[in-house]
């Protein structure tokens, strides 16, 4: 798919928009101001494929905060502000690497231009966010409700705010929990601005059902190109939220590596436990860089030839087990030596 244009722009060690790859990000759950916590938290995420993690920053003792957690971790710090502008200020001086801000809550312009004069002095980019939940009354009642249309303007008058102030180092993210007005939104603002997006579904529920919904609005969105981060918000642990956002970056073909796990829905011929297998493949090539597609298979009939497009899979029966390659059986065995066996065949894979 053709990517849309937009322009670079850097986050810590992190370069996004352009033609550089969709960045995943996070936001943790812990209170920052516990720095152990908040640490352990980001780095178990960025071992998982998190590239740039938020943190709320809802009091000075937070902001202090982000100095010390700065040091103990390798992926780029947004600090997340509402509404008191000393908090921002107080995050970048402690080293935030972008600051997300709604410039309707921060309060009045001298306020906002203090935010936008320390940003532009450290060279730090500013997200700005809007979502349909603090879309201001008057687009409502100028769009007759919350609308794409309501989120693309104030969106857009924010981005305007901070341009006219003489900086426009930005990201735009625009929010809703409507799957729909979501996508829509960001159709309109792709074709308004070059700035780059920062996607998601906002609010989109616990992991069962924010994951359907993040997958269909993030997909409908992103198979139009637009996207230079990703966020899946979901209500659990923030390491489900990665790895969902891996999935659907390589399900649509924007990621590459990490192995692929495909594997048939059972049925009345599947004579193993093939729901607890699949689940302990995916767990088990978690660590394994290589980017192929690995099948499991419940019924050594019709496994292997179910298993072409893999690359590699594996087949249970009643006490055995089959490796197949490409669909053809390369090797049987007892069926409790399948894992062990497709472990040991991917650590010493040879295309």
């Amino acid at each position: 798919m053709k990517r849309r244009t937009s322009k670079e722009v850097t986050i810590g060690n992190i370069t996004i928009g352009g033609n550089n790859p969709i960045a995943i990000q996070s936001m943790t759950n812990t209170k920052t101001e516990d720095v152990a916590s908040t640490v352990a938290q980001i780095n178990r995420l960025a071992a998982a494929g998190c590239q740039i993690i938020r943190c709320a920053v809802p009091t000075e003792e937070a902001a202090k905060a982000l100095s010390e957690i700065k040091k103990q971790i390798t992926i780029p710090l947004v600090a997340d502000i509402h509404f008191d502008y000393r908090l921002a200020l107080a995050a970048i001086v402690n080293g935030a690497d972008k600051i997300r801000i709604n410039p309707g809550n921060i309060g009045a312009k001298e306020r906002i231009q203090a935010v936008v004069d320390a940003a532009k002095e450290r060279g730090i980019p500013i997200r700005v966010g809007v979502n349909s939940g603090s879309l201001e009354k008057e687009l409502i009642e100028k769009y007759h409700g919350v609308t794409a249309e309501g989120l693309v303007e104030s969106a857009l008058d924010k981005v305007h705010i901070i341009e006219d102030m003489g900086y426009d180092n930005l990201v735009i993210s625009i929010k809703s929990s409507d799957v729909l007005m979501c996508v829509r939104a960001h159709e309109l603002i792709a074709e308004s601005t070059i700035h780059p997006l920062h996607v998601g579904i906002t609010e989109s529920g616990t992991v069962k059902s924010g994951n359907i919904k993040s997958s269909l609005g993030l997909g409908l969105i992103l198979y139009q190109g637009i996207g230079d981060t990703i966020r899946v918000s979901l209500t659990g642990d923030p390491l489900e939220e990665i790895i969902s956002a891996k999935l659907i970056l390589k399900t649509l073909g924007l990621r590459q590596g990490g192995i692929e796990v495909v594997s048939c829905p059972t049925c009345g011929r599947t004579q193993i436990d093939l729901i607890s297998l699949a689940t302990q493949v995916e767990e088990m090539v978690a660590d394994i860089d290589l980017d192929i597609k690995v099948a499991v298979m419940g019924c050594v009939v019709n496994g292997p030839g179910e298993a072409k497009e893999a690359d590699i899979g594996i087949a249970g029966g009643i006490g055995e087990g089959l490796l197949i390659r490409r669909g053809e059986v390369v090797k049987k065995m007892p069926e409790e030596e399948l894992l062990p066996t497709l472990r040991e065949e991917l650590l010493h894979w040879k295309d």
